[in-house]
């Protein structure tokens, strides 16, 4: 039987597919890789390559023939799979592994929270505690040199300092209380020098009751699809964390 796919499911399919390769290779995308995954021509991707950037969603990269996700298609690209996604048991079994290891304390919680965000992750691991004073806690920034569209030492220095700004920070990772998660692509964060960044933020706590935020800060390019569930999880680690001290 033949399988009928309307132009927009397939539109969205070639915007994930797009993303997915960008995500993986830091390389803007071309039609003739997109056409492998999806059975029609290259031209026929080409066609809807284009369409996707007339409405904004993809960028024509000047120097190649291949395209790159802007703000508005990292967005509904968030927006449709955020929902979809989640950790395999054996990841699970691995994060809770490391995390709970040598806690002892709250600074432990918050310590040891950021450390398994970033390793996992491989992008800035943040956590905010209320019952601390809105202390706040990183690691990772190192790992946000390892990635070719925040490879700029200006970037790198306006990232550093908002790290060390705790007001700005907290004013950032505190916004939208009421959302349970919440991903800022480029602009979105309202903070200039994070703008090439993507910062996804959730609320820990205890029997409904928030205790601080948990955040990961990288390039609008990070893997979502590993880096939300696995904030997800990391934040019920430091909830349950909590209820046992």
């Amino acid at each position: 039987m033949v399988r009928i796919i309307d132009q927009e499911t397939r539109r969205r399919q070639v915007l994930a597919a797009v993303i997915d390769n960008y995500i993986k290779t830091a390389s803007a995308v071309s039609s003739e890789e997109i056409c492998r995954a999806f059975e029609c021509s290259s031209a026929t991707i080409r066609n809807i390559m284009a369409e996707l950037e007339e409405q904004g969603y993809l960028a024509h990269m000047h120097t190649s023939s291949g395209r790159v996700p802007t703000d508005k298609g990292y967005r509904y690209y968030i927006d449709v799979i955020a929902s979809e996604i989640e950790l395999v048991t054996h990841e699970k079994e691995r994060i809770t592994s490391e995390y709970n290891h040598q806690i002892n304390k709250l600074e432990d919680i918050m310590e040891r929270a950021s450390e398994v965000l970033s390793n996992f992750t491989r992008c800035a691991g943040i956590i905010s505690s209320i019952n601390l004073g809105n202390k706040i806690y990183y690691n990772g920034t190192s790992f946000i040199t390892e990635y070719p569209e925040l490879k700029n030492i200006e970037r790198i220095r306006g990232i550093l300092k908002l790290l060390e700004e705790k007001n700005t920070l907290l004013d950032i990772i505190n916004r939208d209380l009421e959302k349970k998660l919440n991903v800022y692509i480029g602009w979105e964060t309202a903070c200039r020098d994070i703008s090439d960044c993507s910062l996804v933020v959730s609320t820990y706590g205890i029997e409904g009751r928030p205790y601080g935020r948990i955040a990961v800060l990288g390039p609008r390019s990070m893997n979502y699809s590993r880096v939300i569930p696995t904030l997800e999880y990391v934040s019920e680690l430091v909830g349950k964390a909590l209820e046992n001290l």
